[in-house]
């Protein structure tokens, strides 16, 4: 199906408010279609993702940010399925560990990036440093940064600082040949309530829920305010921002490995030159005669 996604992408300098993005949109799909689409992807992505290894000169990241039980695990699991394990990778960041605050917050973000012809996954990523830490920002404190030593300095010249880092961060990566492409999952809160039962509900998928859930869903507004910031702020042509509907999941993994898949098609993807005919047919040559 021919699907603008043109529509989920923030548009560099626009104003964002998400209750004008949906959050239950099927383009078309229903369950069946979508597997099938999915499927198609996959073979697709397989077949790019070869000749991306190969080309050697682009490296992929994709950063997944959502809300609690917004379906980024399913994302991965369903549309990387056909991926070779050996050119990409998935990293899930939790809460700093001590050894990590010892570093500026983007140093093990620097450590987990692509290198080139590798695809890398941030599931949750750098941005939780302008959201998690933007609503619950006594938790800056433990970064011990100079001149922020209590959350009455922390104001907004420090987020306006923040996303410039980041911006900067991401084009020097651009530059140097990481294409980034950054999905928001956007899910309603009454559906976010269904998917919170579903764990409580059957014992198999306890382990998924936790306290700190309710925490942050207490927290809504205050996160739709800091996702709004960020999406306004930090979405720029060579880093785009999609904000993707996520209560149907089958149609949130159909739009994130479109456009996924678009990418690559974009990048006019090469195998490198082969050896020449004659050294090729001596090779042939001495292999034969064994």
């Amino acid at each position: 199906m021919n699907i603008d996604y043109g529509k989920f992408r923030v548009k560099p300098g626009s104003k964002v408010n998400l209750r004008e993005y949906a959050t239950s949109e099927d383009g078309g799909y229903d369950k069946r279609s979508a597997k099938d689409e999915i499927k198609q992807n996959i073979r697709q992505l397989k077949d790019l993702q070869e000749k991306f290894y190969a080309d050697d000169r682009y490296s992929l990241l994709i950063i997944l940010q959502a809300r609690d039980a917004a379906g980024k695990d399913g994302v991965i699991r369903h549309v990387m399925s056909g991926i070779n394990p050996q050119g990409c990778r998935v990293h899930s960041f939790k809460t700093p560990a001590k050894s990590e605050l010892e570093h500026d917050y983007m140093w093990r973000h620097y450590l987990a990036l692509p290198e080139r012809g590798m695809i890398e996954i941030f599931n949750r990523s750098h941005y939780e440093n302008v959201l998690a830490t933007r609503v619950n920002p006594q938790w800056i404190l433990n970064e011990r940064i100079p001149g922020y030593g209590s959350v009455d300095a922390i104001g907004g010249q420090f987020w306006e600082e923040r996303y410039a880092a980041i911006n900067a961060i991401e084009k020097h990566w651009y530059d140097n040949g990481m294409r980034i492409l950054k999905f928001f999952l956007h899910v309603s809160k009454e559906e976010q309530k269904r998917r919170f039962l579903s764990r409580l509900d059957e014992p198999e998928k306890n382990w998924k829920f936790s306290s700190s859930d309710l925490q942050a869903r207490m927290q809504w507004d205050a996160y739709d305010q800091a996702y709004e910031e960020m999406l306004e702020k930090t979405s720029k042509p060579h880093s785009p921002w999609y904000v993707i509907p996520a209560d149907k999941k089958f149609f949130t993994r159909v739009a994130v490995g479109d456009i996924i898949l678009e990418l690559f098609k974009s990048l006019d993807l090469r195998y490198p030159s082969a050896e020449s005919p004659e050294i090729l047919a001596r090779a042939r040559e001495q292999l034969m005669s064994e």
